[in-house]
């Protein structure tokens, strides 16, 4: 099923919710004020560095229902600038604002090995990768593999983190 695209583009003085604060987020709101669009950062750190060029901010939970709601209110639609946003919070999101990508986009990304087995089943070329739980399966992998190999947590890591 493929998700249903925004019924236009966002016209200049529409805003954009953003989840997440970090430097993506940053860079994204100064993208969009560019070209004329206003940024609503969702954030729950308050050190987040996008909250310094956005028009908007809310800091709470991505679990903080009323938040979400007031902040969905606030805006036209809602994108995310990195993958550890919980799936749950999208899925109450994509049911005030259009959503871009959505919750299922996101469920994938966050899983390195469903995101490979999904980019693998559309088609594209991955580089070799084998899953790994166990010293066991960390020595089955390599033999399937091969060496320099690098290894990854299959959830929650990003630029590095969760890596060796």
């Amino acid at each position: 099923m493929t998700e249903p695209m925004l019924d236009a583009m966002l016209p200049p003085g529409s805003t954009i919710g953003i989840l997440g604060g970090g430097q993506l987020g940053r860079m994204l709101a100064q993208a969009a004020a560019s070209l004329g669009l206003a940024c609503h950062i969702y954030a729950p750190e308050a050190d987040s560095p996008a909250f310094a060029v956005s028009a908007a901010r809310t800091m709470a939970p991505f679990d903080d229902e009323e938040a979400l709601r007031a902040f969905a209110a606030a805006v036209d639609a809602v994108t995310y600038e990195f993958e550890n946003v919980p799936a749950a919070t999208l899925r109450l999101l994509e049911g005030l604002k259009p959503v871009r990508p959505g919750a299922r986009a996101l469920e994938a990304a966050q899983d390195r090995l469903a995101e490979k087995a999904l980019a693998r089943s559309l088609g594209a070329r991955t580089a070799a990768f084998a899953a790994v739980k166990d010293a066991e399966s960390l020595a089955a992998a390599i033999a399937a593999v091969g060496l320099p190999a690098v290894l990854k947590t299959s959830r929650m890591g990003y630029d590095g983190k969760g890596q060796a």
